[in-house]
């Protein structure tokens, strides 16, 4: 064999060597035996710690967010596939639905978890920030759902929608966030009834307080907006509203690993929850018991003449137990 053979043969082998490396790289980025995830919402906080999870759980996930260090810094992460999404705006749904068609993968769940809120008191709330809230809360999960349904419905996956504590609750000062996160678990709710007649799981999550610097970001617009608690018609819950953003709105909340659990069993379990309420103290549950058995006292027995005993109420309640612990 001359010199020139020698060095055609170890030119062809270096590229097979270099094509070999590729395909297996590309394999790696996207097994076939994956199941794909979409997360929004996934740059930071909660939608950080599903995304990262999951990714860990071996599901390919391709992770939502807007900036482009964003974007970039999760498709550095193993398993994760980072892309340019604005809930708010169709042209990124519509070309995210275009690079997750195109992928082998197909779209087996959807965690809609990009979320926003604000503080202030409801009679001296901008509308625009009933809009604000209510265009990424609420529209955003109906948006990415309608979109991405075909891809759903084909693969019989899931679909696990981040709620919170205040959607079941109503607390003062954050009520638009409240009434957004209501209308998302009533979302819910329905899109699970419908989705499940053709095999579609549908969950919704409530997480309480995690470190998401959720507050800090609603005092961040209230800063921006200029919002002054001076000759407010409710100057004591003002103040109360002006000193939580005066005070350290840097407390160190837990880090969201239960809420990630609850959404890994909500793709994962064979017989998902409809709802997973993830906090971190029992008080949190007692507050939330404490309201819906408040609100069904009033339904059974506020103006109509047909509610129902004591004991009638208590033999409902065994009768629903069982169902519920065998989740």
């Amino acid at each position: 064999m001359n010199s020139r053979s020698t060095v055609r043969l170890y030119i062809g082998a270096f590229f097979l060597l270099v094509l070999q490396l590729f395909i297996s790289s590309a394999i790696a980025a996207e097994s076939p035996a994956q199941k794909a995830v979409l997360v929004t919402g996934a740059s930071t906080g909660i939608g950080r710690n599903i995304a990262e999870r999951l990714a860990s759980e071996g599901y390919f996930v391709y992770a939502g967010a807007r900036k482009v260090k964003d974007i970039e810094a999760l498709s550095a992460i193993e398993n994760i596939q980072g892309v340019r999404l604005d809930v708010t705006i169709q042209a990124d749904i519509d070309a995210a639905v275009e690079t997750i068609s195109s992928g082998r993968l197909g779209l087996y769940g959807i965690v809609n978890n990009a979320g926003v809120g604000v503080m202030g008191l409801l009679a001296e709330t901008d509308e625009s920030e009933l809009d604000f809230v209510f265009d990424v809360n609420v529209y955003g999960p109906y948006r990415i759902v309608k979109a991405f349904a075909p891809m759903i419905v084909d693969s019989k996956g899931r679909i696990s929608n981040i709620s919170s504590m205040a959607g079941i609750t109503s607390p003062p000062t954050y009520g638009v966030y409240s009434m957004s996160k209501h209308a998302l678990e009533s979302f819910t709710d329905s899109l699970a009834f419908e989705m499940g007649t053709v095999g579609v799981r549908v969950s919704v999550v409530e997480p309480g307080p995690y470190n998401s610097k959720g507050v800090e970001s609603m005092c961040k617009r209230r800063r921006e907006k200029g919002y002054d608690p001076t000759g407010s018609l409710l100057p004591e819950l003002a103040k109360e509203l002006a000193a939580v953003c005066t005070g350290d709105t840097n407390y160190q909340y837990p880090e969201p690993d239960a809420v990630a659990d609850a959404v890994l069993h909500a793709l994962s379990s064979e017989h998902p929850n409809e709802r997973y309420l993830a906090v971190t103290d029992q008080r949190h549950v007692e507050a939330m018991i404490r309201d819906i058995l408040k609100n069904l006292v009033e339904v059974n027995s506020n103006g109509h003449s047909f509610g129902f005993s004591r004991n009638e109420l208590v033999t409902m309640l065994d009768e629903v137990l069982p169902a519920a612990e065998g989740d």
